[in-house]
């Protein structure tokens, strides 16, 4: 059974840094490709940043240079360090896995998903 739990969310203020983790169970957790989104109330879920099984990373244009996102295989754990935080930043984050090589910043590819955890900004 796949699992995917993040942690690591709170309110901070506008400049501010928050890590989050997204812990992994039940499947081989290198052969996945994992991805960060987003979701603002009323708003459609956005994809945040991608890892490929290669280790290539993309984000969207407005977390670039201020997010970065990378693993600890030996902790079956990826995280989401988000530094500069904005307001606009504000949003239910959630951790995704997609049995694909590459799953990009789109819903698509994704199979199985987190529950989400909240990230306050203010300004």
């Amino acid at each position: 059974q796949v699992q995917l739990v993040e942690s690591g969310g709170g309110s901070v203020q506008a400049g501010g840094s928050l890590r989050l983790s997204c812990a992994v169970s039940g499947y081989t957790y290198s052969s996945y490709c994992m991805g960060w989104f987003r979701q603002a109330p009323g708003k459609e879920r956005e994809g945040v940043a991608a890892f490929d099984t290669d280790g290539t990373t993309t984000y969207t244009e407005s977390v670039t240079g201020r997010f970065t996102t990378s693993k600890d295989n030996a902790k079956n754990t990826l995280y989401l360090q988000m530094n500069s935080l904005k307001p606009e930043d504000t949003a239910m984050y959630y951790c995704a896995a997609g049995d694909w090589e590459s799953c990009g910043l789109g819903t698509t590819r994704y199979n199985y998903w987190g529950q989400g955890t909240q990230v306050t900004v203010s300004s």
